[in-house]
Formats: structure tokens, sequence, C-alpha cells
């Protein structure tokens, strides 16, 4: 609102509580002159839009609510005895449009002759000393409830919007399963679990075990434990959370990481990556691997029908190798060479069930073992039923160690061809030996068994072997008999 001159008014004998309701107007009860106070109409209407001219979002109109007449036009205000506004007046005088104030009436004071020096009992001020005067400008930063409440609401949601932005950023700078949840694709590719629900699964299935857990490390690094017992202590000490650990181990698995980079990914230091991986290859494998081997009733009542003429197979069994750093042993060279890979390796069997789960695992053994003698010292002839076969590769000749069925590929000689009865045995033995082949695959998929395998972690690769191969079970469903009926 713009004032070009002084306002001249005439302090009342009998002062009342009226204050203009309209944003940055000072006029109040404290003064007469030309200045009336009106109430809101009772007219809808009108009532409306008188709001909205006022423009002021947070005003409750009660009985005392009043609009001063210095934001009518003169031709609204009655002049002749109590003043009242005309039917239908709108206040439309106002700031925010600029508008011109009608000239002020003359005061009595103004139109009686008085000899000068005489005290009127006028007080000129102009518009700063009438602001300071108002109200509503006792306090500078309160000098409209309007406009501070507008500063407070948009502070508000300032506020919000960067504290939305804070975590959007932190959440990107930090490394953990919580940043990944929504992504399916980014779920297989750090932990090779189908999605977040099926991770979500399986860590409600070992949850329960993870108290526990057998710390290993040093307690500066807080992951030491000396009994099985929970430490309230040791979990409130944690360096990540529980399920940021076994995703911290998954990642390891899958993508083969150093320590060093998986502390930089987990901002921990080097030492605690160390005490999580062992600590989780010891407790999976502890879990995993309990109660895995099939009894043939089992087997039975899960068998595809695919296998039918070979319906009684219990287990299809696969040699797979791993390459690792050589050795600086002459000796210990020649006993990990392998003439398959032509490196050193180290070599491992898998017994998968017909439906598709894998039933065992053995240790890993020096390259240059024979598939027969790895099969012999694995361990799984006690474990086999004599009523059942097993299902082998060309490479096992294992007819003498078990007394029982050996389902296995026809050799080739060097100079002939194998016979017309040997073609069907051959493609359907394949086509069924292709069910450990996927699981073999699937667990050389994780590059920290698809790269050259450092000494460093010799003492820990059995127990890394065998949870790779158990993980699958849970990673991938079993085959089922509608996927086997498939042509």
């Amino acid at each position: 609102m713009s004032f070009s001159r002084p306002i001249k008014y005439q302090r009342r004998d009998h002062p009342n509580g009226d204050i203009c309701c309209v944003p940055q107007c000072a006029i109040s009860g404290k003064f007469n002159s030309v200045v009336s106070f009106h109430r809101f109409p009772r007219d809808e209407p009108t009532r409306e839009r008188w709001r909205r001219n006022v423009r002021r979002n947070d005003l409750v109109i009660k009985n005392n609510t009043r609009v001063c007449s210095r934001h009518f036009v003169s031709r609204a205000v009655s002049q002749g005895g109590r003043r009242r506004l005309e039917r239908g007046a709108v206040p439309e005088l106002f700031a925010w449009n600029d508008y011109s104030l009608p000239a002020a009436r003359p005061t009595v004071c103004e139109t009686t002759h008085r000899p000068e020096g005489e005290p009127t009992g006028e007080i000129e001020m102009d518009v700063g000393l009438l602001l300071r005067c108002h109200d509503y400008h006792a306090n500078p930063e309160a000098s409209s409830l309007y406009t501070a409440r507008e500063k407070i609401e948009a502070q508000r949601q300032e506020i919000q919007a960067l504290r939305k932005r804070l975590h959007e950023v932190t959440l990107k700078q930090s490394f953990g399963l919580e940043r990944f949840l929504a992504s399916d694709d980014d779920i297989r590719f750090y932990t090779r679990f189908a999605s977040y629900r099926h991770l979500q699964a399986f860590w409600r299935h070992i949850e329960p075990a993870t108290s526990r857990m057998v710390r290993v490390g040093s307690r500066s690094s807080s992951t030491l434990s000396t009994t099985a017992a929970p430490d309230p202590a040791g979990q409130q000490s944690r360096c990540l959370p529980q399920i940021d650990e076994l995703f911290l181990f998954l990642v390891y698995l899958s993508l083969g990481l150093t320590e060093k980079d998986l502390g930089d990914r987990f901002n921990i230091v080097q030492c605690a990556v160390g005490g999580i991986i062992k600590a989780w290859v010891h407790l999976l494998y502890t879990l995993l691997g309990v109660g895995i081997w099939m009894s043939p009733d089992a087997i039975r009542a899960t068998m595809p029908r695919v296998f039918g003429k070979y319906s009684d197979t219990q287990v299809l069994i696969d040699c797979t190798e791993l390459r690792c750093q050589m050795p600086s042993s002459v000796l210990v060279q020649s006993k990990m060479s392998s003439q398959y890979k032509s490196h050193t390796t180290l070599k491992g069997m898998m017994g998968v069930s017909p439906n598709g789960a894998v039933t065992f695992v053995s240790s890993l053994y020096s390259g240059s073992v024979s598939d027969k003698e790895l099969f012999r010292q694995s361990g799984i002839v006690p474990l086999l039923d004599k009523d059942m076969a097993v299902m082998v590769d060309k490479g096992f000749g294992i007819d003498t160690l078990v007394p029982f069925k050996v389902y296995r590929l026809p050799f080739q000689s060097k100079t002939s061809q194998l016979s017309q009865d040997h073609v069907p045995v051959t493609r359907d033995i394949v086509r069924l030996k292709m069910h450990v082949e996927k699981t073999t695959k699937s667990v050389k998929g994780n590059k920290l068994f698809d790269t050259i395998i450092p000494l460093t972690i010799a003492g820990s690769i059995n127990q890394l072997f065998a949870v790779a191969c158990l993980l699958t079970n849970y990673q991938k469903k079993p085959l089922d008999k509608a996927w086997c009926e498939a042509p």
C-alpha cells in the first residue's frame, strides 16, 4: 500500500480495541479521524468476496473481525450519521493491487480556527511511526501473522525436502542391502538369489541360529565371541547389522571381491571383513549341511517322470575343478597339477538328487587325483542304498567300488564309433545329467571360484565351496515334476 503524505489523526478519548485484519495494515481503534471499522457481512457470497480480497489464508472470521474503511472506495461509505457501508460494498484497496487511498475527510480540529501556537492535540506521524504503534508490529519478526506463518510453512517444506535429499544421498553412499532391496536385478547380481523376497525367506530360515554364531577376530573389530551363547554387548557393538553381514558374505562369493574392496564398500576396516566372512562361512556350513542326504523313500516320492527306466537313480555324480594360485613348492605343484586344465587346481565332487537338489558335497582334493579315487575317498559309498543306482560320467570307473547298478555314458573306442544300441542310452543319460551340470555351472557362476583362487583362503576353501554348493538349493527351485515332464 502506498502512502504519499503524512496522515493526521486525533487521539480518541475512549479508544477501543478494533484492529484491521488486512495484512500490512496498521490501523487500530486507538485513533478516530476518518477511519471506521466494519464487520464482515452475513451474506455468504459477499462475505466470500471479502475473504478472497483480504488474501489472508489463516483468517478466522469472528464477531470482532474488522476491515477498516481505508480499503473501500469513497462512494461505498455513507457520510451521514452512523457510518455504514452501502449494500454489497466490497473492500478493493490493498497493498497487493497498489490502489491509492481515498482522501481523508477534514477533522473538526482541522476546520476549527485556533490561535497560532495553541496546542491542537493532533499527532502528525508518518507511516513508519503508525506501523510502530500498531499491535502487529510490537515484535519486528511478527509484523504480519499471515506472512510469518507463510514463511514457517515454506521453511518446513524446505526442511522436509532437504531431509529427503540427505536420506537419498546417504543411501547411495552406503553399500548395504537396504540400497538394493527395490531392485531384483541388483539382488541377483550381488547375491545370486532370484529376488529380494527369496533372500528374505532364506534370512528368516537362518536368523534364529545367528544368535549362536561364534565370532572370529579381535575385540576392536567387534567380531569376537568366546562362547556360542548370545552376547548382547557384542550385538550392540557390531560393525554391521546381521543381515548386512550376510549380504557382505554373499557379495564376497558372488563377485569374488577382495577384503580391502569390501571394506571400502561397506565402510568398515579390512580385518573386520575377514572376521565376518569366517564367521558366516562356518555358520552356513554347519546349518546348510545338516540332513541334506535324501533317503530312498524321499527320492522315489520326488522322482521326475523324465527319468523313466532310470527311476531307480539315487544320485547323479559329477566332479569339478577350481583353478588356484600356483604354490612355490615344486612337489606341491606336481600334486596339484591337472592334465585336463593344464594348471594347478583343486578338485571336488558333487551329488545331486534326481529332483535337482544338492545332497552331497565332498572335500577338495589336489587336481591330480582321478575321479575314481576321489569317489572312493569322498565318503559317499556308505550313504548309497544297495537297491538303487548312481549315474556318473564316463570317467568314473567305480564298478568295483559299489555292488549295485551304475548308469554311465558308454565309452567310445579310438578306432570305432558307438554302436547303434549305445545311441539312445547316450542320449537319455546326457539329457538327465544336465541336472547336475546346471548345478555345477551355477556354483562356478560365483566369481570366487570362476577365477584363480588365492592361497590366502586355502584354510577355508573347503567350507566356502560346500556353502556355495548348498546355497544353490535356496537360490534356485528344485526341479519339479511339471518341469521334468515338459518335452
